[in-house]
């Protein structure tokens, strides 16, 4: 493995625990008090949050990637 797909690799998998951990946190406030497990409400949190963790990370990307690779 070279480092770029080190970088990348690395660089996904925190990308997603990111996502997970700030949807998590918005699905446990709203848990405790607007929608249920497993209602639309859930999964739209979590559609939300992986659509705008997505787009934050394409536009960190380039920072990263000249930073590590360049």
């Amino acid at each position: 493995m070279n480092k770029k797909t080190l970088i990348g690799v690395s660089y996904v998998s925190a990308w997603v625990i990111v996502w997970g951990t700030i949807g998590s946190l918005i699905d446990f406030y709203f848990l405790q008090n607007t929608y249920l497990p497993g209602s639309i409400g859930q999964f739209a949190t979590f559609i939300i949050t992986a659509f705008l963790s997505s787009i934050i990370a394409i536009y960190i990307f380039p920072t990263i990637n000249n930073k590590f690779i360049s």
